[in-house]
């Protein structure tokens, strides 16, 4: 069988793993043979929607642009792997009726422990009101209903969250079943 695109949409608050758990899994999908791109939202932020704030319209703009990319990657059998807060339901849920191939990662975690291991502080100045419209302080992240995964840095290591979500992607059938290869940082 021919591997098939499918999108992998990592989302949750800043800092709660997304970037870490989907660069292991990007890394895991390369060694088995799958073409990967992946949509960092950070990256895609600079060079996609540079210029859009942090709005509502402007966020939703964003994840809109990235879905739209995810779209493209998937329909041309590409697995694409985006890593983006996306804090809005509507728009996710928007992406995935437009993707159809589509797999939500919710990377769950609590303030308390993002606000902890937050070295550049940005959640303590959020918190102390020095930050206006951070999300999941004074912004709202809503969280996904039914994500087919979710994983939780505060509870697990990355490696286990990344073989929670091949296995739920071997399941599924959009992965064929592991001949070996492990996830490794």
């Amino acid at each position: 069988m021919e591997p098939q695109g499918f999108t992998l949409w990592f989302t949750g608050l800043s800092g709660s793993g997304k970037t870490t758990a989907s660069r292991l899994v990007e890394k895991e999908l390369r060694a088995r043979g799958y073409k990967v791109e992946m949509l960092d939202g950070d990256v895609v932020r600079e060079n996609l929607s540079k210029g859009l704030g942090f709005s509502k319209e402007d966020r939703d703009t964003n994840i809109r642009r990235i879905g739209f990319v995810c779209e493209l990657l998937t329909r041309n059998d590409v697995v694409a792997i985006t890593a983006a807060i996306s804090p809005y339901r509507a728009v996710r849920d928007e992406n995935r009726a437009r993707i159809g191939r589509f797999v939500e990662v919710y990377a769950k975690c609590p303030i308390a422990v993002l606000a902890e291991r937050d070295v550049k502080g940005l959640y303590k100045k959020a918190l102390a009101g020095e930050i206006k419209n951070f999300t999941g302080i004074d912004d709202p992240y809503e969280e996904p209903l039914n994500p087919e995964v979710v994983i939780e840095s505060d509870k697990e290591t990355p490696e286990q969250s990344v073989a929670k979500i091949v296995a739920k992607l071997e399941a599924m059938g959009y992965l064929a079943r592991s001949n070996g290869h492990q996830a490794k940082s």
